[in-house]
């Protein structure tokens, strides 16, 4: 018997994956597994399912089309029934639905992790819809941020239920040092670079950030890291505001958060956060830190940290980074504070603790849902 089985449906990389490898990393001791849905024929190399093996976490491939729903009810149940796990955790939409069924049906506790909602078209925000009746039959459910608190009470999911508990960092990788990060890039000599890593879909904001740098002056060059459905409008973007010289756009790297010291400056545009990961990455790495101040991002960082901006405001971004270049005193004292911070408020081990506490009450709540 394991204590724990992790659900979710990877990207090739983001932050959910993130969060999920490292909380199961610090999770083998008391047992856990880990299960990736994926799309046919993804298992031999798709980025998180190397990750696990690399790190020595178990793990499994359910391999299914995107609508082949009925079969990965089938698959997700005969694992939990193989595994038989205290708690079932599920991450992201599709398997908040369909694993948290699974897991129910097994008498298995389900806890469900909300890492943040992206709002957008009609079809994410029904399936978000969709999500949140799914939450409500959870035992506990676990938000990375405040502010989503009242989002999940309005969806009708009950305050008791909720457990506020921002992700916590610990490090996989060592980082790069700024010669040899900017190497692997193909970042020329001294060039004031700034970083941008995250999926490019439009909570994210990569659009803000490329309005941003079109803002500043010419010698600032700005490194794109991802990948995602905005990519060509944004290229079509970046034409148009005559960057695209300026711009590199490196695609989907891999544990992308060991190369951030290559950068004189990360921005995060988004629109919307849950706690973003790359946050954490950055303070790692004592990088300096320009944020819209969305979701749970005020929560990570304060103006003693980082620079903290409007969302939907390219020329704030714009003047923090000139800020950041004007200052590098400034941008110092900030990072050495922020490194301070990670390790005092997002330490693995008192996030480990707190998401235990989740996992037991989701266990007692099943227990007597089971005795009624």
């Amino acid at each position: 018997m394991i204590n724990v089985l992790h659900i979710l449906a990877p990207a090739r990389e983001g932050g959910l994956e993130r969060v999920v490898s490292m909380l199961s990393a610090g999770q083998r001791e008391k047992g856990v597994h880990v299960v990736a849905v994926i799309e046919p024929g993804e298992a031999a190399e798709h980025p998180f399912i190397t990750r696990m093996k690399a790190l020595g976490i178990p793990s499994s491939a359910i391999e299914v089309g995107s609508r082949s729903y009925r079969k990965e009810y089938h698959l997700l149940g005969d694992l939990i029934t193989r595994f038989k796990p205290a708690v079932v955790n599920t991450h992201g939409y599709r398997c908040d639905v369909i694993g948290a069924i699974a897991a129910r049906r097994n008498g298995v506790a389900v806890v469900s992790t909300v890492h943040g909602f992206t709002g957008g078209g009609i079809r994410n925000r029904f399936y978000e819809v969709i999500q949140c009746y799914a939450l409500r039959r959870a035992d506990a459910v676990i938000a990375v941020s405040a502010p989503l608190v009242e989002r999940l009470k309005s969806a009708g999911i009950e305050g008791e239920n909720i457990y506020v508990i921002p992700n916590g960092f610990a490090p996989q990788s060592a980082l790069l040092d700024r010669i040899a990060a900017r190497e692997q890039l193909g970042i020329r000599g001294e060039d004031f670079v700034v970083g941008w890593v995250s999926r490019m879909s439009r909570e994210k904001g990569p659009d803000v950030m490329l309005e941003a740098i079109a803002a500043t002056d010419d010698s600032i060059r700005l490194s794109m890291i991802g990948t995602g459905p905005e990519l060509h409008r944004l290229t079509d973007q970046a034409r148009r505001l005559r960057v695209m010289p300026r711009v590199k756009w490196h695609g989907s790297i891999a544990n992308a958060g060991r190369l951030l010291r290559a950068f004189d400056a990360v921005v995060l545009s988004s629109r919307t956060e849950g706690t973003p990961i790359i946050l954490l990455e950055a303070m790692h790495a004592s990088v300096p830190i320009i944020a819209t101040r969305v979701g749970g991002t005020p929560d990570v960082v304060s103006s003693d940290d980082a620079i903290l901006v409007r969302a939907e405001d390219p020329q704030a971004i714009a003047e923090a980074i000139s800020e950041v270049r004007r200052d590098p005193a400034g941008a110092r004292s900030r990072t050495a504070h922020a490194q301070q911070r990670l390790i005092s408020r997002f330490g693995a081990e008192q996030w480990l603790t707190a998401v235990d506490s989740a996992y037991r009450a989701a266990v007692d709540r099943a227990s007597r849902r089971r005795r009624h």
